[in-house]
């Protein structure tokens, strides 16, 4: 017979130092929350540099991290990890292999990359006490072509890489400016092979109507409005639900994971795609829809009784000195969300501990220092919950506030 169990659900862990030396109570606070739980999950923003070696595949954004990361995130308590992001392939196809070599042998419920397309397709699944869960994760850029897993043919080996949501980008744009784009365009495609040339190593993208045109990789569509809209590929879609409606039909918890930077201008607000989408995944037998990205705390949903968290921000999050692009106050405050769930895996309530990365000094800009979150103090653990509360109203939830933490009870 299953039991009623917890789920802790974090901001995403950009991990690049050992934190297993770190004393702080606040920490050590934060850690004694997360082993409480039966399931604790993070996302593993960061790919390992391990036995397969690989070689930087970005610039100013390139991250890799020692295996030790992993142990680390072991002691804080996490035992759940996603692997799709826009980090895993910063060392290539052996980052990847790396990763998986060092997640398994941690035996971490991992999903998100693999081998092959198939293998990063996979959900995975482990068993906690007497319940089956399943992970299935994603990652929907945007990136290049070459990060996302494929499988071999008679011409072409397997490629290792990630689990992709196929999306599309379109600018819809008015008459006017689409007929100057048109004339910029026609000005210096000299041949037809100047579309092909500047699309490598990616195929150039699909035009399905003469009101489209490929502006070197990107498309505008002729409208009405000046617009950008994110589309999910309808067969892309259909493979990941199909993964979480086998995983559902064999009795298994399914957590659906996301991360994507096809944010809105507002950081802080929830893209009408991804709660198509995440609800999309609900229906399809999920019990909880988590996604990263956006380095910011973002509204919940409860959807048909399940959790939606829509971005959880950042959990650990490590600079490199100097590295003041993501001074926002926001990007470092977040919140530890406890679910807990009765034996028929019904949402029963959340919990929601607010956090720091650093400690509330935010005006001191020593953002490489900040290693290890810690709880907020009083008045700002009010000022997160209440701000919450007030976004996630707008869609459909009620937060209320406790002894310093925030608490929904849909049931």
């Amino acid at each position: 017979m299953s039991s009623p169990f917890t789920l802790v659900l974090t901001g995403q862990s950009l991990i690049h130092h050992d934190v297993r030396q770190v004393s702080d109570e606040g920490f050590t606070a934060i850690k004694s929350l997360i082993q409480r739980a039966d399931i604790a999950f993070t996302n593993f923003e960061t790919t390992v540099f391990g036995r397969h070696s690989g070689w930087p595949m970005k610039g100013s954004y390139f991250g890799c991290s020692e295996p030790m990361v992993l142990d680390a995130l072991k002691d804080i308590g996490f035992n759940a990890l996603a692997l799709s992001n826009n980090h895993a392939f910063d060392l290539g196809p052996p980052g990847i292999l790396s990763t998986l070599e060092e997640v398994a042998a941690r035996d971490f419920l991992h999903a998100g990359i693999g081998a092959d397309l198939s293998e990063a397709r996979r959900p995975g699944t482990k068993t906690f006490g007497n319940r089956s869960v399943a992970l299935v994760a994603m990652d929907a850029g945007p990136g290049p072509a070459t990060m996302y897993a494929a499988d071999a043919t008679d011409r072409r080996p397997a490629r290792p890489g990630v689990n992709g949501l196929e999306v599309s980008r379109i600018f819809e744009v008015d008459p006017s400016r689409f007929e100057a784009l048109s004339s910029i365009q026609e000005t210096f495609q000299s041949s037809s092979m100047e579309r092909s040339n500047y699309a490598q190593p990616h195929d150039p993208p699909q035009l399905h109507t003469a009101d489209d045109i490929d502006f070197y990789g990107t498309i505008f569509r002729r409208a009405n409005e000046n617009k950008r809209r994110i589309l999910v590929d309808e067969a892309s879609l259909e493979v990941h639900l199909s993964a979480i409606r086998k995983a559902t039909a064999e009795g298994t918890f399914v957590i659906a994971y996301l991360h994507h930077h096809h944010w809105e201008p507002s950081w802080r607000e929830v893209p009408v795609w991804v709660q198509m989408f995440a609800r999309a995944c609900i229906d399809a037998g999920a019990g909880v829809f988590v996604s990263h990205g956006a380095p910011v705390l973002q509204p919940i949903e409860i959807y048909r009784g399940a959790p939606i968290f829509f971005g959880l921000g950042n959990f650990l999050f490590h600079l490199n000195e100097g590295e003041v692009v993501w001074s926002a106050p926001e990007v470092w405050k977040s919140v530890v969300a406890t679910c807990r769930f009765d034996p028929d895996a019904r949402l029963r309530s959340i919990d929601l501990h607010p956090i720091v990365i650093g400690g509330e000094r935010l005006e001191a800009r020593n953002y490489h220092e900040r290693v290890v979150p810690v709880p907020v103090p009083a008045a700002l653990a009010t000022e997160m919950i209440e701000d919450l509360a007030a976004r996630s109203r707008a869609h459909g939830v009620s937060i209320s506030l406790e002894a310093n933490y925030g608490m929904i009870s849909p049931c």
